[in-house]
């Protein structure tokens, strides 16, 4: 099976001593292509030069999260334009609005999500979004901007059937993490992931958070990998009542298209 997982955040410090064996274990079970998810003006740029040691391989995102929404400012944004102009930045994000902790005040919040959403109309790449606890007003603005924006993908989805619906009403994709392994808070949503269109759904650890719960072996590591994305797969397989193989292929095929990447083949020709 060839995977992709669409958000991970090699950035993180807890990859730093070990990024390279990191991403070559996740090679190993069949993850061929990663997204490096950017969270920070500094995370983005670091995203970016990590993404360059691994042409084909990895790629990146652009973005500031919400609980950093109160840095953003006209500079960050400035910078997030010149990122999003760099063929390796495939997507504009992680960007969106968190009320459940509000680490920045929601009026921030608010204003870095739709300065993002400009961003994403304005380059014509897609957008890595995230929203907790903030459905409504997270809908009222992406509703408010979709004709004017390309593909769009609500990243690790944790909420109810009824707002899946109106995500996907408004033509988003669906990207799934561990959270559908964890026994203590993801099994509300195994009962509707078969609602998911096919063509729209696609898989992600969110690395280093969201350690899939059910690995078995059980790993005594906290941080999550790349390479567990296999074990989320199957899971939620499990729960479409599909194989993991022809979940495997229908969401790497969604992925590219999303994206816009090339298959390894193409990556190495070039």
């Amino acid at each position: 099976m060839e995977l992709i997982d669409i958000g991970c955040n090699l950035t993180h410090e807890s990859f730093d001593a070990d990024r390279d064996e990191v991403i070559t274990r996740a090679q190993q079970v069949g993850v061929v292509q990663m997204m490096v998810t950017g969270a920070s003006e500094h995370g983005s740029i670091k995203a970016l030069d990590i993404v360059r040691e691994r042409p084909g391989i990895l790629f990146a995102t652009a973005g500031v999260h919400p609980h950093l929404a109160s840095e953003f400012n006209p500079e960050t944004e400035a910078v997030l334009r010149e990122l999003c102009d760099q063929r390796e930045v495939v997507a504009v994000g992680e960007t969106g609005l968190d009320y459940f902790r509000d680490f920045s005040p929601r009026e921030h919040q608010r204003h870095a999500f739709e300065r993002q959403l400009e961003i994403a109309v304005d380059c014509g790449k897609p957008l890595f979004l995230h929203q907790r606890d903030a459905h409504a007003d997270f809908i009222a603005i992406l509703r408010e901007f979709r004709d004017r924006l390309h593909e769009v993908v609500v990243h690790c989805f944790t909420g109810t059937q009824a707002e899946m619906h109106e995500c996907l009403e408004l033509d988003c994709h669906i990207g799934i993490t561990g959270w559908i392994c964890d026994e203590r808070r993801g099994t509300h949503m195994q009962d509707y992931m078969a609602d998911i269109p096919a063509n729209r759904l696609m898989i992600e650890t969110d690395a280093p958070y969201l350690k899939p719960r059910n690995l078995r072996p059980k790993v005594k590591s906290h941080r999550n990998e790349p390479c567990w994305l296999p074990w989320i797969a199957g899971t939620l397989a499990a729960c479409r009542e599909e194989t993991p193989e022809q979940l495997a292929k229908q969401s790497t095929a969604n992925a590219r298209a999303f994206f816009r990447l090339p298959t390894q083949a193409a990556a190495a020709e070039a």
